[in-house]
């Protein structure tokens, strides 16, 4: 085996295999088939780019196809969120379909499986069916509906459709296998009466298929070669052979379905149910909230699709449901800043200085590189005054000599700037430093090629000029729950994890260059992180969300 062959994960082994032995390429196609009831999340971007991915690798087409059989919880809304999300994780489906597409083809199927005996209508109450279905250990017994005339399940049937029966009074289950040791075999139902409209079919059918009934004859009628599910759909297999036993033609190509583990990401959820139990408890502001792990929510934090394709390569496809740090996606979030951010200064925690021999009113340009690690980002100019603010915790009266920022006596570079030096500050009644006064060396000027501007200091600053800062709101996000698997606890609900100080508002003050800036765009505010502005900014108050630190802090915050 060749060493190209060697570093494939084990779904590309299944198609290599298949291509070996009579599959041709013109026979793949994949398929991606999110159910339209939630916005999709972190851990759907593996299924994503795996079914995408396996597109471009064999240049095959990838069905991007809505499993809407269940009108009570499905949205138009999250249709659109769904298709906007693939669509900027990078990706482009070959065709749009719709399980709600095959309804009437799944139920003239439903009818044949009747005729053949292989299909009956059961009027027990769910209590009832679930007692007569058994337990792993026990075999279950049949419903006494179970051998019903076909005349009569065929009337019955039609009178579902027609709407003549209430919710949870009538169901079509197909005849398999009440002693299976896989309990999924145990006539699962096909069909429930549901009085709901449908986003697409409106109020056409009083009848919906169940999931297992529709997937694989889906998968079939779109000739889709491959579908892979996560491993809770193991069980499911046998089933979904079944059922394509009942149909396939042996002229046409028959779907394989194969399971792959999860991905579950460290603290947070990836579950709609309690996705949706955050939003409607307005724990968040809604699906794309920035503290979300929805991949509207990563978006608007400032995440790109580069990052989240990249953390997917990494984790790769596996055979076992594994926790994966947030701090592995973090990673490849900040190496990807790195290289694409803008860098700006910005101040959010301000002490203003007042540089007491720099001339009032005078305002000096200077220069400043917009990317070290983009020679093509060119620079900009920043102004530069008699006031300006730095940070307070970049000032301290008096520090050991492993403190180099500023200290009285002491001198900082700042950034493109001048050396100053800390002389005397200013303090209001409670023992604040309001003011520090500083002095400036006219002849250090940063790039100037002076003798003092070669002058080595051990700290360099971010400031902003006080009269040009720009003021904005910014939203300081950290995780959302402090248990890195708050949904695996038995005695505990998810929901008594909720970190108390993942969202803090704050004002900052910009360089005015970011005057102009849009929603969308990320910036690295220097020494301090990543930065995006959010959808809620205007021209007239800027919104900035803080996508990522620096460096990983919350690693040292939990070592200690």
């Amino acid at each position: 085996m060749n060493e190209a062959v060697e570093s494939l994960n084990f779904i590309e082994h299944i198609v290599e295999e298949d291509l070996k032995n009579g599959y041709s390429k013109k026979d793949l196609r994949f398929r991606f088939p999110p159910e339209p009831n939630g916005y999709l999340h972190i851990g759907h971007a593996s299924s994503i780019c795996l079914n995408f991915g396996l597109g471009l690798r064999y240049n095959a087409p990838v069905n991007l196809r809505f499993d809407d059989t269940n009108p009570a919880k499905e949205e138009q809304e999250y249709v659109d969120a769904i298709k906007k999300d693939v669509k900027w994780l990078g990706f482009k489906w070959d065709t749009e379909r719709y399980a709600s597409d095959y309804f009437q083809q799944l139920y003239d199927w439903a009818i044949e499986l009747i005729k053949q005996g292989k299909a009956y209508v059961d009027e027990q109450s769910s209590e009832d069916m679930a007692i007569q279905k058994g337990t792993p250990t026990q075999e279950g017994t049949n419903s006494p509906f179970r051998d019903r005339s076909v005349e009569e399940n065929l009337a019955i049937f039609q009178e579902m459709k027609d709407g003549k029966f209430a919710e949870g009074t009538h169901v079509l289950r197909a005849k398999i296998d009440m002693a299976s040791s896989n309990m999924l075999m145990r006539d699962p139902i096909m069909y429930r009466v549901l009085h709901k409209a449908h986003h697409r079919t409106n109020t056409d059918w009083c009848i919906y298929p169940m999931y297992d009934w529709t997937h694989g004859e889906s998968d079939y009628i779109e000739q889709v070669s491959h579908s892979f599910c996560t491993l809770e759909f193991a069980m499911h297999r046998e089933l979904y052979d079944w059922f394509l036993d009942q149909v396939t033609d042996t002229e046409k190509l028959r779907p394989k379905q194969r399971e792959f583990a999860r991905r579950n990401l460290s603290h947070t959820v990836v579950s709609k149910r309690k996705l949706l139990q955050l939003v409607e408890n307005n724990v968040v502001t809604g699906w794309d909230d920035p503290r979300m792990s929805t991949i509207s929510g990563l978006r608007r934090r400032g995440y790109t699709p580069e990052s989240i394709r990249n953390f997917v390569e990494t984790i790769g496809i596996a055979k076992r449901d594994n926790l994966i740090d947030v701090s592995l996606l973090e990673f490849h979030l900040r190496d990807h800043l790195n290289k694409i951010s803008p860098r700006v200064m910005g101040v959010l925690d301000p002490v203003k200085v007042v540089i007491t021999n720099y001339p009032e009113g005078e305002v000096e340009w200077l220069d400043t590189e917009n990317n070290p690690e983009d020679e093509s980002a060119g620079t900009r100019q920043v102004p530069f005054t008699r006031e300006i603010y730095i940070e307070k915790e970049d000032f301290k009266e008096e520090a050991n000599r492993k403190f180099f920022r500023l200290k009285l006596g002491g001198e900082v570079r700042l950034k493109s700037g001048y050396i100053i030096k800390a002389e005397s500050c200013t303090k209001d009644t409670d023992g604040n430093i309001t003011e520090i006064q500083c002095t400036y060396d006219p002849k250090s000027k940063s790039g100037s090629g002076t003798e003092e501007s070669l002058r080595k200091v051990k700290g360099t600053l971010h400031w902003v000029s006080v009269a040009h800062a720009l003021k904005a709101e910014v939203r300081l996000y950290d995780r959302l729950f402090t248990d890195e698997s708050p949904d695996t606890h038995k005695d505990k609900d998810f929901m008594e994890f909720i970190n108390p100080d993942s969202l803090k508002v704050i004002t900052g003050y910009l360089e005015p260059s970011l005057s102009e800036a849009k929603s969308g765009n990320r910036f690295q505010f220097q020494r301090l992180g990543y930065f995006c502005v959010d959808p809620d900014s205007t021209n007239q108050k800027l919104v900035f969300n803080k996508t990522v630190g620096l460096r990983d802090t919350w690693a040292k915050l939990q070592n200690k």
